[in-house]
């Protein structure tokens, strides 16, 4: 006479075998593998079982809860493999295929890792910083205090609690100098915003990347030779560069950088792409200050600083007309960079 287990066994494969879809099977395998189902209950009674009756059954319930299990894989495998092959009848392969897009990045996105690049190799590292700041970072530490004309000109979105969207990325070279001590070279990519009118060459929100050299020594001649070195690496061996004297309150002297490329539309022509120059004392005094220390003592380190205009520099190196087409999502436009 068979035991119940071997039975409970019978039943359960039949049950199995006989279901009809997958919802079926899930009834079934609950029915006896579930927290109440059969086997699991005999599992339960095991503890009353006299010692010597144990073995026996512990080794005979092992087999059914294997069967049971292994049934219900297969099964299920044919259930899947039946859906796969009904899919597969219902395609017409002598329909053309689906074409998939492949893209690509941003211009913008472009100009951001071509630039990156070119000064990494010139030995700088990445420096990042908060997109929101407060007007000592933005303003005061560069020497820009409140009763200066460049507040005006660098208008931008305040917050109600008196913080601000920062209109450069100096604002990491501050942050930069407060956590570390010289010698430092950096590049501060990142967005800056002002409130512009939006026009074909002015947006409210722009891209810049911002450099910083702190060490001994350093002269006008080091930041001339960095900066033509990356023009020429970005535009090509033949791009001119040249310096124009200007007026930023976080340098002196200070240096505007214009290009002349066959990349511009009408012809060659010289256009203006950064702002640099020797970093103020009054800066460094600034980052004492915050510092606690006399860390970035004037007399002992000099540095450099220049500002690079993404946006400009790809309008320049892919010949756009409008700098609005960045932002448009146009993908007329955006193919172009593909």
């Amino acid at each position: 006479m068979s035991h119940p287990l071997e039975q409970l066994r019978d039943d359960a494969l039949r049950e199995i075998e006989s279901a009809t879809d997958e919802q079926v099977l899930e009834i079934a395998r609950v029915k006896y593998l579930g927290r109440s189902g059969s086997v699991s209950t005999w599992g339960e009674q095991m503890k009353t079982l006299p010692k010597e009756e144990k073995p026996v059954i512990g080794k005979l319930l092992n087999e059914v809860r294997n069967a049971v299990t292994a049934a219900i894989e297969t099964r299920n495998a044919q259930f899947r493999s039946q859906k796969e092959s009904g899919a597969l009848a219902r395609i017409d392969i002598s329909l053309p295929g689906t074409p998939h897009e492949i893209g690509a990045l941003h211009p913008l996105t472009q100009m951001w890792e071509r630039s990156i690049e070119i000064f990494r190799r010139m030995g700088f590292a990445l420096a990042d910083g908060p997109d929101i700041e407060d007007e000592w970072h933005c303003f005061d530490a560069l020497n820009t205090p409140p009763e200066h004309p460049a507040r005006t000109e660098q208008d931008t979105f305040y917050l109600p609690d008196g913080r601000l969207l920062r209109t450069h990325t100096s604002t990491v070279q501050v942050r930069t100098m407060e956590s570390t001590p010289p010698p430092i070279r950096v590049i501060a990519p990142g967005a800056a915003y002002r409130n512009e009118e939006i026009d074909a060459t002015h947006a409210a929100q722009f891209h810049q990347i911002e450099g910083l050299y702190v060490d001994d020594n350093v002269s006008v001649a080091d930041l001339k030779g960095a900066l033509e070195f990356f023009m020429r690496e970005l535009f090509g061996s033949d791009t001119a560069v040249q310096f124009r004297p200007h007026f930023f309150p976080f340098t002196e002297p200070s240096l505007e950088v214009y290009v002349k490329s066959k990349a511009l539309k009408g012809g060659e022509q010289w256009i203006e792409v950064a702002g640099s120059g020797i970093v103020h004392p009054a800066v460094f005094e600034q980052v004492n200050k915050a510092r606690g220390d006399k860390a970035y003592d004037p007399e002992k380190w000099s540095g450099y600083a220049f500002g690079l205009g993404m946006d400009r520099l790809a309008m320049i190196l892919f010949d756009i007309p409008d700098l609005r087409l960045f932002a448009q999502n146009d993908l007329r436009f955006l193919r172009q960079f593909a």
